[in-house]
């Protein structure tokens, strides 16, 4: 079946990694496309889910291009010998003037953008930015490229909190302007299958390899 540009003959299965905690993450401080590398806990965190991958296969493995992405996939490189490839479409929504800043200083510093942010309003981009609306489409035409192109493997994808988001709720049909009710904790992993019927969560946000980690920020 044709999803976009893509023909989608089998069943892909991913397992989805958000990236270890960050400094920023601890803060509430919008990321977006910023390179912020892994704190300590955070290569912990990387570590565990390295082992907690370790029972499974994979045919493939592939990052997002952002930094702190990058150091979650080399830790499990360590102990799972796959070898990430980077591929820029995993990256981070890109938040535009947002981007450093914590909730509270949006709100003081940019009002109207930070009512927009509040309401997921999909199509608000914080000027230079991307929209909601534009970073779903991108999430959907890498996951729906992977998948046709790995027809019949199982897939790791080390990602972000925001592509988990839209990840989520393109799965269970979730309106991309609803409040999150799901978790997305750092180093958790999440299990999908995309085929020509469309995607379908399978296990999300186990963390039994973990001591705790951070949600992702509620929006």
């Amino acid at each position: 079946m044709q999803h976009g540009k893509h023909t989608i003959t089998g069943t892909t299965r991913f397992c989805i990694v958000r990236h270890g905690e960050t400094d920023w993450n601890a803060e509430r401080r919008l990321q977006g496309h910023i390179d912020i590398g892994l704190n300590a806990n955070g290569l912990r965190q990387a570590e565990a889910a390295a082992w907690g991958l370790q029972p499974h296969s994979f045919d493939a493995c592939y990052c997002s291009d952002l930094l702190r992405t990058q150091e979650t996939a080399a830790a499990i490189a360590v102990v799972t010998g796959l070898r990430p490839r980077l591929e820029p479409g995993l990256r981070e929504r890109h938040f535009g003037l947002f981007q450093g800043r914590t909730a509270d200083e949006v709100e003081r510093d940019f009002p109207q953008d930070f009512a927009a942010y509040k309401v997921r309003d999909i199509d608000h981009c914080f000027d230079d930015g991307e929209s909601l609306r534009a970073f779903d489409l991108r999430i959907a035409e890498t996951l729906n490229r992977l998948a046709a192109h790995h027809a019949g493997q199982t897939v790791l994808l080390v990602a972000h909190g925001g592509v988990l988001d839209v990840i989520y709720r393109r799965a269970h049909g979730r309106d991309l302007a609803s409040p999150r009710d799901f978790p997305i904790p750092n180093a958790a992993l999440n299990w999908i299958s995309v085929s020509a019927d469309g995607w379908r969560v399978e296990v999300w946000g186990d963390q039994r390899h973990l001591a705790g980690s951070l949600d992702e920020t509620a929006q």
